[in-house]
């Protein structure tokens, strides 16, 4: 499979924070073209979930876009969209399974090359890994990566490799040469004073030169 090299991520404590509904910030993003979209929201019950997640679909109606949920398998399956999970949630194997013939796209997040080796002997479609630079999106954020971290990875599979944390648009370029296919983003999407939609734009313009 092939990644948009900007994996973008709604992250429901991050928006609240910056004061932007996720409807709001699904349409800048659709907006913009973005190709690929996580929602993420640890606290929110089911429901809540679920309402937020079609507020997404919905924004992105008749668009391509590869929408994600984060975690939450279950809800994955009831919207038909893939599930990214944590190197301590269920196993990729275990979501495939839980999936059933559904074919959803299936990633890992990977933080060392245990966890990495563990991955690429998985079903999953694509795997992440970092953080590769310092960030705040994260309260229990693993130690970093860093460029080196994001070579290693490249050098053990051959999956679509999508790098994670603390990476801007004056960064972004860096991390693609150093092997990702894709980079994910939450803050670099909510910088103070400009809109979501217009810093999507200047990132996919970076990715697009690296």
């Amino acid at each position: 499979m092939n990644l948009p090299r900007l994996y973008s991520i709604a992250d429901r404590a991050s928006l609240e924070a910056a004061g932007i509904s996720v409807r709001q910030f699904a349409r800048e993003m659709a907006q913009a073209g973005v190709g690929v979209l996580q929602y993420r929201d640890k606290l929110g019950s089911d429901e809540e979930v679920l309402t937020a997640a079609r507020e997404i679909a919905a924004e992105f109606a008749g668009r391509e876009c590869l929408l994600i949920m984060n975690d939450r398998p279950e809800l994955a399956l009831e919207l038909g969209w893939g599930v990214h999970v944590g190197h301590t949630d269920a196993s990729p194997d275990v979501v495939r399974r839980m999936m059933g013939k559904c074919p959803c796209i299936i990633g890992v997040s990977t933080h060392d090359e245990a966890q990495m080796m563990a991955a690429n002997a998985s079903s999953a479609d694509y795997v992440a890994v970092g953080p590769v630079f310092a960030t705040a999106s994260k309260a229990d954020a693993e130690a970093v990566v860093g460029l080196e971290g994001v070579r290693r990875a490249r050098a053990m599979t051959s999956r679509p490799l999508v790098a994670i944390g603390g990476i801007t648009r004056t960064n972004a370029a860096s991390v693609i040469v150093a092997g990702a296919d894709a980079v994910a983003v939450i803050s670099a999407l909510l910088t103070p004073g400009k809109a979501p939609g217009e810093l999507a734009s200047e990132m996919l313009t970076e990715l697009q030169r690296a």
